[in-house]
């Protein structure tokens, strides 16, 4: 019997989900998990063949759960569940550790077969995904830029309207220093200003 664990904060998804699994022989839901440190604890303690990780989770973005799973686990199959249509962010999950992506308006035949081509060692992309990973669009970015600590607090603190001067104060930093990684932001993201950035780093979750 395969176990497969759910990391997932939607309660309607959970329990389409659920209901998919039960319908297969072969599954079966070993636990259920609303947060990522739950999903990370879990992950531990009940051993699953199968993670189906939403990538939004309230606390632990499953980026960084993909991450954390694979310093020390290298067999666990991953399958992301996101809403997420962005080829940047689909590539960082699978780069991640992921071994596949569903976009979650995908029919639940796309789940199971997702499964399926993981535990046979395959990278499953839903159909959706597929099409959107072979198509770059204008003006996008065609991967997601490694950020900092320093950066993501900086970040944060624009896109609550700080000013450089509030934001050094707050961080106990030059105003040169908030000057330079504002600077280096815009170039990571390859924008014009703080504001396209701060709107880039919340549709990939950054932020």
């Amino acid at each position: 019997m395969i176990k497969v664990l759910l990391i997932d904060d939607h309660p309607i998804v959970m329990e389409g989900l659920k209901n998919l699994l039960s319908q297969q022989e072969d599954f079966t839901v070993a636990g259920c998990c609303s947060t990522g440190k739950e999903g990370l604890q879990a992950i531990e303690t009940l051993a699953p063949d199968v993670v189906l990780l939403d990538i939004n989770l309230p606390d632990v973005s499953g980026i960084d759960i993909c991450r954390q799973v694979r310093k020390h686990d290298k067999d666990v199959r991953i399958i992301a569940l996101s809403v997420h249509n962005e080829r940047p962010v689909i590539k960082n999950i699978l780069g991640s550790g992921a071994n596949g992506y569903v976009l979650k308006n995908s029919v639940g035949e796309e789940i199971i077969t997702a499964i399926n081509a993981a535990l046979n060692g395959e990278t499953y992309l839903c159909h959706a995904a597929r099409n959107i990973v072979s198509t770059i669009q204008e003006g996008e970015l065609t991967e997601i830029p490694k950020i900092t600590r320093r950066e993501k607090e900086i970040m944060l603190l624009v896109s609550k309207g700080l000013t450089t001067a509030q934001i050094a104060e707050q961080l106990f930093i030059s105003f040169h220093t908030v000057e330079s990684h504002r600077k280096n932001l815009i170039e990571k993201f390859d924008v014009s200003t703080m504001t396209a950035v701060i709107k880039l780093a919340t549709q990939y979750g950054l932020l």
